[in-house]
């Protein structure tokens, strides 16, 4: 602490706290108490950052001295409760509250503490919001029984008349064996039941419904749909338990399930706002935005303060570039709910697509002001800070992915992550793969900064890709699965090397090329192809995922560019787009069956840009190899691109041979290519004039 007072290092690790600058805040509060060990706020805040990264358990001492130095401070009771109840101490959790309420704390933040722990294992069933909150686990009678005890125990309760006791052993052994029969049969004879009969009971039993909510939050979901059904047979009426098979079905790809099983909830609830709006959930995963709409609506005209509709209104509108309304939708969400996250997250998603950055960010960190721990705001916000070209910041936030629900990639394990400045020569140091194809590609060129450190470099990477790789450096070594953990020195995500190498603008690694056609292939691909003309390989469509959304554009846009003398268009486009082929009325050279059908992914691709004179293609992994190989290459860039394409530029620094042709107003393809056609032309004269 001798360059600052523990004031200023304080005001700093919060300030970088909240920015996402994790190991920043990390070394400032570190270093504070190194010099006052039971400082109350630099305690409480490395137990935040603890919380935030998924250490809870090692966030409690840092708490627990916080209280001890200022126990005055509500907050500090809040964190501490908050974590002993993720980590499902109960008990300890009701013990340390009401200790709290001993000392006069008072305020909303206790009284939902104290509602949570009321509530544990008893919430209430709302779609995908139910796995917001996970059950709280009690005791198990299987932990100190064995099945067979537990079962005659069971039994011996139901006749002795403690029904509630019988009932919560059977569901017991329900949450640890789902299928098992004995349990099942005996809880239906405790509901007064008939096995094997159905049920005019519009609800289905309390310890069965629990038994599926228990495995809905341990992500048992295809169990729980299976389940569900069995039970719906028995309880056709039991609303509650359709609304979770909906939910479950959604959750595991199951759409055309989920949105019958919603329904079903309908028909027999029709003001169930909820399930109109799960079930818009599943419409607009479906890929049907106009009716997810139509669902949402409904939902609102039930319950017009429904904050989640409004909120997945806002998605669905964004995916449909209507970014004004989404906007709209998502301040209706704020309106009712002014806490939720989420909406301030998806805000700053549209803020963003509008090119509104300094705006995206400011929604961002209201985000992160009311969920400090939530990666994908971190996430977004990297995406932000990197079209500007703030690298210094979009590296340290974009790490935050690995901690994402959906996972874009996994973190390095702790004792063989590598911080960048470790002396790695000599270390087995084992790059893993994320992501898209288009990012291994653009990534894979970090991989020889490494052999230059003299370590051992090994590339887990798609063995699909092991042909075309294996140009980038003949000392690395290219395998489909990780090596033992007795065999790494050093491990991380192939995307994590950008921060770790502290890129900036000025210093992105771009030797081109990097990789390399087969030669073979390439005078093979030579002898199909006219000599004369003009080539042009040309790409126009990549997936429909939604971070595609925007990127591609139809064929038909290449119609004048056919038209000009000597030009010839050759398609290197597989897959989704290709049946535009049939449509267009101009010459397009494409290939048979022998283009890229074997194992080896882009290896005709390569061979066919090395003998073409330029490339001009959408976003997608072609424009990457093309990039890579050192290719001539033109990219039709959307209003608001991928992060990689920055912003306000018509080069790219990560590769020196592209031209970007931006577009100037959301979705105006044509202008793109009025002056994509201009400068052909050009490029053309000037080759004519040159011969």
């Amino acid at each position: 602490m001798t360059e600052l007072t523990i004031d200023q290092a304080l005001q700093q690790g919060v300030e970088a706290h909240k920015a996402g600058q994790v190991q920043e805040a990390d070394r400032l509060y570190t270093a504070i108490l190194k010099a006052q060990p039971k400082h109350p706020d630099a305690n409480h805040n490395m137990g935040v950052l603890a919380v935030g990264v998924g250490k809870v358990q090692e966030a409690l001492p840092f708490f627990k001295t916080a209280l001890e130095a200022n126990p005055a401070t509500a907050q500090f009771w809040l964190s501490y409760i908050d974590a002993l109840i993720k980590l499902e101490k109960l008990a300890d959790a009701k013990a340390v509250l009401d200790q709290a309420k001993s000392k006069g704390a008072k305020g909303d933040g206790f009284d939902k503490l104290e509602q949570r722990l009321q509530d544990a294992g008893q919430e209430p069933l709302k779609g995908k919001q139910v796995a917001s909150e996970p059950q709280l686990k009690q005791p198990n009678i299987l932990d100190t029984l064995k099945l067979d005890q537990a079962i005659k125990l069971a039994k011996k309760k139901a006749k002795a008349g403690s029904t509630e006791e019988a009932k919560r052993i059977y569901q017991d052994i329900l949450t640890r064996f789902p299928k098992n029969k004995r349990a099942s049969d005996g809880l239906k004879g405790l509901a007064g039941r008939p096995v094997g009969k159905v049920s005019t009971v519009q609800d289905a039993p309390t310890a069965e419904l629990q038994s599926l909510i228990a495995l809905y939050n341990n992500g048992q979901l295809a169990l729980v749909v299976e389940q569900a059904q069995n039970l719906t047979k028995q309880y056709p009426k039991a609303f509650a338990v359709w609304n979770l098979m909906g939910a479950s079905a959604a959750q595991i790809g199951q759409l055309d399930q989920a949105i019958v099983a919603f329904k079903r909830v309908l028909a027999i609830k029709p003001d169930y706002a909820e399930a109109y709006n799960n079930m818009g959930l599943a419409l607009q995963d479906q890929g049907k935005p106009d009716e997810a709409i139509v669902a949402y609506n409904k939902a609102l005209s039930i319950k017009p303060d429904h904050a989640e509709a409004y909120n997945n209104m806002g998605a669905t509108l964004k995916e449909q570039g209507k970014l004004e309304e989404a906007i709209e939708a998502y301040n209706k969400a704020l309106s009712i709910k002014p806490d939720y996250a989420k909406a301030y997250n998806n805000m700053g998603l549209a803020l963003q697509d509008q090119g509104k950055l300094d705006e995206a960010i400011a929604a961002y960190n209201k985000a992160l002001s009311i969920k400090p721990d939530y990666a994908e705001a971190y996430c977004n916000k990297s995406y932000s800070h990197l079209l500007m070209g703030d690298f210094d910041e979009g590296w340290d936030l974009y790490e935050w992915r690995t901690q994402t629900k959906e996972k874009k990639a996994r973190k390095a394990r702790e004792h063989l992550s590598w911080d960048g400045t470790k002396n790695i020569s000599g270390k087995r140091f084992v790059v893993y793969e994320e992501q898209g194809l288009g990012d291994k590609i653009q990534f894979c060129r970090y991989l020889p900064l490494l052999v230059q450190e003299n370590a051992f470099v090994t590339f887990q990477v798609t063995s699909a890709l092991h042909s075309l790789l294996g140009t980038l450096d003949s000392n690395i070594i290219l395998t489909n699965g990780l090596p033992s953990e007795d065999q790494i020195d050093f491990e991380v995500p192939l995307m994590s090397l950008p921060y770790l190498f502290k890129t900036e603008p000025k210093t992105i690694p771009a030797s081109i090329p990097y990789l390399y056609a087969d030669e073979a292939k390439v005078k093979l691909w030579a002898e199909r192809l006219h000599k004369d003309n003009f080539k042009i390989g040309i790409c126009w469509q990549g997936s429909k995922t939604k971070v595609d959304v925007g990127r591609s554009f139809p064929l038909s846009l290449f119609e004048k560019i056919s038209r000009i003398s000597d030009v010839e268009l050759i398609s290197l486009h597989k897959g989704l787009g290709e049946d535009q082929v049939s449509d267009v009325n101009f010459n397009l050279t494409s290939f048979d069956g022998n283009f890229d059908t074997g194992t080896d992914a882009f290896i005709d691709t390569a061979a066919i840009m090395a003998n073409c004179d330029l490339i001009i293609t959408s976003d997608t992994a072609v424009a990457h190899l093309a990039g890579a190989l050192g290719r001539p290459t033109w990219v039709a860039l959307k209003y608001i691109p991928d992060w990689r394409w920055m912003l306000n530029r018509s080069d790219n620094q990560w590769y020196p041979t592209m031209t970007l042709y931006r577009q100037k107003i959301t979705g105006d393809w044509a202008s793109v290519f009025d002056a994509i056609n201009q400068d052909l032309l050009l490029l053309i004269d000037q080759k004519r004039t040159m011969t």
